[in-house]
């Protein structure tokens, strides 16, 4: 039995939120908490902020153990760009790409043995 949580559209690069997923990836989820407080990044407080609502979803809804849950997948995918435009030299415009993410983190139960 596995529960799921997902953080759509949100406003940080892809790129940067892959490095801190990559950090939790197949821990135990007290292990990745830890891990997410003291990892100076931003994608870091979202990314708990996903994995504590998983965590959640799987106690609440599917009556798993918490203390026996580990990060079984946790992957980000690219979101849409926020298109704005940047005046520059002699009247040009210029575009500037804002990217945003969909997080996505899911927990299982590790088997006994």
């Amino acid at each position: 039995m596995e529960a799921r949580a997902v953080a759509r559209f949100v406003r940080v690069s892809p790129r940067k939120a892959r490095q801190v997923i990559d950090l939790v990836r197949g821990k135990p989820v007290g292990e990745a908490l830890t891990l997410l407080r003291f990892t100076p990044k931003k994608a870091a407080r979202i990314v708990e902020k996903v994995v504590r609502s998983a965590v959640a979803n799987a106690t609440n809804n599917h009556d798993l153990d918490e203390d026996r849950l580990y990060i079984a997948k946790a992957y980000v995918d690219e979101g849409p760009r926020l298109k704005r435009w940047r005046p520059r030299a002699r009247g040009r415009a210029f575009p500037i790409l804002k990217p945003t993410s969909h997080v996505t983190v899911i927990v299982a139960e590790r088997k006994e043995g």
